[in-house]
């Protein structure tokens, strides 16, 4: 499975674990990356000084290369990118931002860089800054999301036609059908993220993995626009949401609505009617919790599997 994903970060297979907040910690990461993967801390919900802590554990559980993602909106930015460099991270993926911002910064330093887009024209906008490589996320993903609700099929291959840099497809993706689908589209590689908020590692709250595992078809959905786009699992966060758009909602009252740490309620402590639990579309397929070793194998064997019975065809 060597190619140029694997090749640039030096990894055994070309799949990526997604930077999620509270499900990313350095458990997570370090697991994936023993794997064969490249394990993603998430530093979008971390304070400096916790950012440290999760690499300095990261970096003692764990030979093998990982990275560290960085949502640009978040605060302390500095402080963040200082504690990136000041340790050694050799890998950073950024998102929500001007590539242009840090890109150099981290260029200068040694530090391959890549970066989340939504879009063709984003992409071009990222490879003209330099990054490294780029990830193309569809609207399938969990999260926060593009608003122009381009899927994963659709995406792959235009960004494709454009870039010359190497090409990582997110969106949608839990299994090695899937990851082989995107590849034949022109990926160079996969980047996951709901199939490991349901592992074992994930530091999410076992409530909300359970209901990763019991989401059906239809159960989530992309909503507040007006803020962020995020896609969240349906509960009654969400239900408040949609009663405020019927009422003739304005921006903001949903930020009020929205307050302060409601993705940490959910995800993290565990309130499974009040807090905001973004997962993504495949979250419908998704039926087990699992070490993310199994995962990975999982992937793997099922890639390997399709490939050969595509070559038949």
């Amino acid at each position: 499975m060597q190619n140029r994903i694997t090749e640039l970060f030096d990894i055994q297979y070309p799949i990526i674990q997604g930077g999620m907040i509270w499900a990313s910690g350095w458990r997570l990461a370090s697991a994936v990356s023993n794997a064969g993967g490249l394990g993603v801390i998430g530093a979008g919900s971390m304070y400096p000084e916790v950012l440290r802590e999760h690499i300095i554990k990261c970096q003692k559980a764990t030979d093998k290369p990982f990275a560290v993602n960085i949502p640009m909106l978040y605060p302390d930015l500095d402080q963040l990118m200082n504690i990136i460099t000041e340790l050694g991270v050799k890998i950073v993926f950024i998102s929500a931002g001007n590539p242009k911002t840090w890109t150099s910064f981290f260029k200068e330093r040694g530090i391959i860089v890549v970066h989340v887009v939504s879009s063709v024209k984003f992409a071009l906008k990222a490879q003209e800054a330099g990054v490294d490589a780029i990830v193309a996320e569809g609207f399938e993903a969990g999260g926060h999301n593009g608003r122009d609700e381009t899927t994963t099929l659709t995406l792959i291959p235009s960004v494709k036609e454009k870039i010359k840099i190497p090409l990582i497809a997110a969106g949608g993706i839990a299994t090695g059908n899937a990851m082989l689908a995107v590849m034949i589209l022109g990926a160079d590689g996969v980047q996951v993220g709901s199939r490991f908020v349901a592992s074992t590692e994930a530091s999410s709250h076992q409530s909300f993995k359970d209901s990763v595992v019991a989401a059906k078809e239809g159960d989530t959905h992309l909503t507040l626009k007006e803020l962020a786009p995020v896609r969240l699992l349906k509960n009654k966060f969400y239900e408040d949401i949609q009663a405020k758009y019927v009422a003739g909602t304005t921006k903001e009252d949903l930020i009020t609505l929205l307050g302060r740490a409601r993705a940490k309620r959910g995800m993290f402590e565990g309130d499974m009617e009040e807090g905001e639990l973004e997962i993504g579309q495949v979250s419908a397929i998704i039926h087990d919790i699992k070490p993310a070793k199994n995962i990975i194998e999982d992937m793997v064997q099922e890639y390997n599997t399709a490939k050969a019975r595509v070559s038949t065809l």
